[in-house]
């Protein structure tokens, strides 16, 4: 499990210096009405959810299926609130800033979950 979280790491972190160099040149770009101050501090959150929530399934994916099943699942949703609740209480804090931090929390959301989700397929079709 060590290696398998170890090599996810290293892509997770290439992938986030990916999304943080298109999200630099959207800043010169993008007018600025587009771009939110909290842009390198929503890198930074998604980069350690994704990482607290994918050693959490791997941890689960040595149990058997049902149980990985059921803990896949309760990950989900408590990642899912957790992302919920943030965005609700910056949006209702800062609402000069509410609709640029929702357009990227949006487009980080898509791309790190699309991201933790086919690795974590990866694994799962090696296992078959």
């Amino acid at each position: 499990m060590n290696s398998i979280y170890l090599i996810f790491v290293k892509k997770l972190f290439v992938f986030t210096v990916i999304i943080a160099s298109i999200s630099a040149a959207s800043w010169f770009l993008l007018p600025s009405g587009y771009m939110t101050p909290t842009l390198p501090f929503l890198l930074a959150f998604f980069f350690a959810v994704t990482l607290l929530s994918y050693y959490l399934q791997l941890k689960a994916s040595q149990n058997s299926f049902a149980r990985f099943t059921s803990k896949f699942m309760m990950i989900t949703f408590l990642k899912l609130m957790l992302l919920i609740i943030v965005l609700l209480l910056y949006v209702l804090t800062h609402r000069w800033d509410a609709r640029p931090f929702i357009i990227w929390y949006f487009l980080f959301y898509i791309c790190f979950t699309a991201f933790e989700v086919l690795d974590l397929q990866h694994i799962s079709d090696k296992k078959e």
